[in-house]
């Protein structure tokens, strides 16, 4: 009897710390138990990155009833929006690495300063991408190989994500400022806000209902802009009421040079690795649509399956960007580098079992997406090759977040480039149209380089230079 009731007393604390979790009451990680803070910060940001996972997975669900071709059109949209993802991530990581700083010096007047200061980098990186969506969608897809039925039928998809961008870079770095602040709770609830109507959204605007008309693939841009865009308009509200931790009013409205310098900095080291990963992966997609539209359509199902998975393990490596930040900022180094050591290896258990998962079950997942053998062949080679390198990958995520949540973003840059331009895109050319191998070269390359790239990281974090940033 004593060990069911302690077993019974460990679940009841566990359920209450999910629930300060979820409620986002502590937003101060600088004292107490490191695996309470884990758990406190992980939790949110692992439902936070759930409820995108879910998107993923449903709006490719929706998308893939209408077709291969409809299919095509969004990997290779998905292709070129990574580089809207990739500057709206890179400009979060330099929020969430000031802001953090900021908030363990308790310095919360010039943590929301550099709030401000974001959204303004923001507008004028948004605006520069409208133009491109206005003027040069058709090309875009050319240019990805898209056949001249695929173009004309889906460039207006293309379209109106690259004219909406302004909700999607937003929704990125107001949850950078709210993880930043340690708030990873209100960055949940917004995420899910904004993914949950778009899931809403999807097949309605997709099919048509009642007397909404079925718009087709158009109706999936539409429901991203809907969602995404009411998240932001959640996000503003708890930015401009004045309760939280961060508050902006009208004397923080002012440009503030140093700190968009500062942000700058930080922001182009970060934006730099993901526009080298950005690239990679397009060079990729390019390699795979040698080999068909079925290539591209295993390829696309596959890695929305495979972003179900990964999205929560970067909730667990945002959490740890966000200890870094703030214990560097409270002076404890060493409190920052346990954090990490720890949230890696929950990390690599969580993601060796979704490899094992990937293994058993691939092809049955695939079925639920497609019946057409040939898509289901690559999208399973995807999902088995690539999750090869899963236990490393574990492990080089939370590392290459936690160099960026101390500012360190040139070490990410440099790793990057040396495994992925240096050794990943070369290696998938070799092993796809050299060695013959098709789309399982690309994949095996992928499982290979992500690997390395691990193993460097490793070795540079523990020289501990990252712990002498100053920002």
């Amino acid at each position: 009897m004593p060990r069911f009731n302690t077993l019974g007393l460990r679940i009841a604390n566990l359920f209450r710390l999910f629930k300060v979790a979820i409620s986002g009451s502590e937003k101060e990680f600088t004292t107490g138990n490191i695996n309470r803070a884990i758990f406190l910060l992980a939790v949110p940001m692992i439902l936070e990155m759930l409820m995108e996972s879910l998107f993923a997975v449903v709006d490719i669900y929706f998308v893939s009833h209408l077709g291969v071709d409809a299919i095509t059109t969004v990997g290779l949209t998905e292709s070129i929006l990574t580089i809207v993802y990739t500057l709206a991530m890179g400009l979060s990581i330099a929020a969430t690495a000031v802001i953090a700083r900021r908030v363990g010096e308790k310095n919360t007047e010039a943590a929301s300063h550099a709030a401000i200061q974001v959204l303004y980098l923001g507008l004028v990186i948004s605006v520069l991408i409208t133009m491109i969506g206005i003027f040069f969608s058709k090309d875009i897809l050319m240019l990805m190989g898209a056949s001249p039925g695929i173009v004309n039928n889906g460039y207006e998809y293309t379209a109106l994500l690259l004219q909406g961008n302004i909700v999607i870079i937003l929704l990125f770095l107001i949850n950078g400022i709210f993880r930043g602040a340690g708030d990873a709770a209100l960055a949940m609830r917004a995420l899910w806000l904004a993914n949950g109507l778009n899931i809403l959204l999807c097949p309605i605007l997709i099919n048509g209902w009642g007397i909404i008309p079925a718009f087709g693939l158009k109706g999936a841009a539409l429901a991203t802009f809907i969602g995404r865009g009411t998240g932001v308009c959640y996000q503003l509200f708890h930015l401009l009421k004045g309760k939280d931790l961060i508050r902006i009013t009208r004397k923080q409205l002012g440009l503030a040079m140093d700190v968009i310098w500062s942000l700058l900095r930080i922001a182009g080291g970060a934006t730099g690795q993901m526009l080298i990963a950005s690239a990679s992966w397009i060079f990729l997609v390019r390699i795979i649509s040698r080999f068909g539209t079925d290539a591209v359509a295993g390829y696309t199902i596959g890695i929305r399956i495979m972003i179900f998975t990964l999205l929560p393990a970067w909730g667990m490596a945002n959490a740890a960007s966000a200890l870094v930040g703030q214990n560097l900022g409270a002076g404890q180094p060493d409190r920052a580098e346990v954090s990490v050591w720890k949230t890696a290896f929950y990390n690599m258990l969580f993601l060796g079992c979704m490899a094992l998962l990937f293994w058993i079950a691939a092809p049955t997942i695939l079925k639920l997406f497609t019946d057409q053998p040939e898509v289901i062949g690559y999208g399973v080679q995807c999902l088995r090759y690539i999750s090869m390198g899963f236990l490393f990958y574990a492990y080089g995520m939370v590392l290459m977040q936690s160099f960026n949540g101390a500012g360190d973003t040139r070490t990410p840059l440099f790793i990057n480039l040396i495994a992925l331009w240096l050794w990943q895109m070369p290696l998938s050319w070799f092993l796809a149209v050299y060695c013959n191998m098709g789309p399982e070269g690309v994949f095996l390359g992928v499982a290979i380089s992500e690997s390395t790239s691990a193993i460097i990281a490793i070795c540079l974090f523990r020289r501990n230079t990252w712990k002498l940033v100053k920002i």
